[in-house]
């Protein structure tokens, strides 16, 4: 049995994640293909979580490897557990469905795994993520994301996607979203930025009191070539006390940064294009943090986010304002 199928943890809604997925967003000047080489790598050496985004522009790549490995007999679709978001230019409630069969279209699939709100602000809707207005100020818009989570909700009784949640929703926006008047679906997880710099524990113990499993993206950091990635953040990887503790047990700094989530019961994306180090990242189910390790690692929360979007900050759903 493929070790991903062991190593799941079981949804809200009945549904299986597994542990360790790939993301695939990457800098606008990384060629699309290595984005396409990179999935199917991932799926050779055992991964089965795939995690895509309409924001990445890359779904057709990552639906191209998915379906050849399909083909080719290495697996099978219901193998694969995956992801897509609605941005927010499509995040207006009769646009949602619209986005996610276009997504669908690309990733060549007749249903996704999951699909979330990728951030809970809304813009302008249209071709451009990232619209601005006659002045030139972020064209912005009062969408209510409790509409847009209707709308995801539709999508899962139509059966287009299985599983349904949220993306860079801070504690009291789940809280509100939670105590929505007429849920009918509960997020099956909140995907967020999380690493030792940021380790999300208050947002985390929510998620464990509400059944919603806490996805950390960035978990190793971030590649700071990329755009939208804040200047000048400490690098993860060159910590000491990672290093220390990597030494200790014969592992990488990744190798302990992607266990450590684990331990703590997080569903953890690790993102790599190097066949080695996506082959490496797999390896961090046959080892155990200790106790003093996790207190250590612990102790590296400085509240650093490498990525902030402030594109969004006037939004008065802006995330990332609140102390999380």
């Amino acid at each position: 049995m493929n070790q991903m199928k062991l190593f799941s943890v079981k949804l809200n809604d009945g549904h299986i994640m597994p542990l360790l997925g790939l993301g695939t967003s990457a800098p606008s000047k990384v060629p699309k293909s290595m984005v396409e080489e990179a999935v199917e790598k991932a799926i050779s050496v055992g991964y089965r979580h795939i995690d895509s985004a309409q924001a990445y522009m890359n779904e057709e790549e990552v639906g191209r490897a998915i379906q050849r490995k399909i083909a080719a007999g290495t697996v099978k679709r219901e193998d694969i557990f995956c992801t897509s978001k609605v941005w927010s230019n499509f995040s207006h409630p009769e646009l949602v469905q619209t986005s996610l069969q276009h997504s669908l279209r690309k990733l060549q699939m007749s249903y996704l795994d999951l699909y979330l709100i990728h951030f809970p602000v809304a813009v302008k809707a249209g071709e451009d993520p990232f619209p601005r207005d006659a002045c030139g100020n972020a064209a912005l818009e009062d969408v209510d994301f409790c509409d847009t989570w209707e709308a995801l909700e539709k999508c899962k009784d139509a059966g287009l996607v299985r599983s349904i949640g949220v993306s860079n929703f801070n504690l009291r926006q789940l809280e509100m979203l939670l105590n929505k008047p007429g849920l009918k679906y509960k997020p099956v997880c909140n995907q967020v930025e999380c690493h030792p710099y940021l380790n999300q524990s208050k947002l985390l113990e929510f998620c464990k009191d509400n059944d919603i499993v806490l996805v950390a993206y960035a978990a190793l950091g971030s590649d700071v070539e990329k755009e939208w990635v804040t200047k000048n953040c400490p690098l993860l990887l060159k910590d000491p006390v990672l290093k220390a503790i990597a030494q200790k047990h014969g592992r990488s700094p990744a190798q302990v940064a992607l266990r450590y989530q684990l331990q703590r019961g997080v569903v953890v994306l690790a993102k790599s294009f190097s066949e080695k180090r996506i082959q490496e990242n797999l390896q961090i189910f046959d080892f155990q943090l200790l106790p003093e390790d996790m207190e250590a690692i612990d102790g590296l929360n400085r509240n650093v986010r490498y990525f902030q979007d402030l594109y969004f900050i006037q939004h008065p759903n802006y995330p990332f304002s609140d102390d999380d």
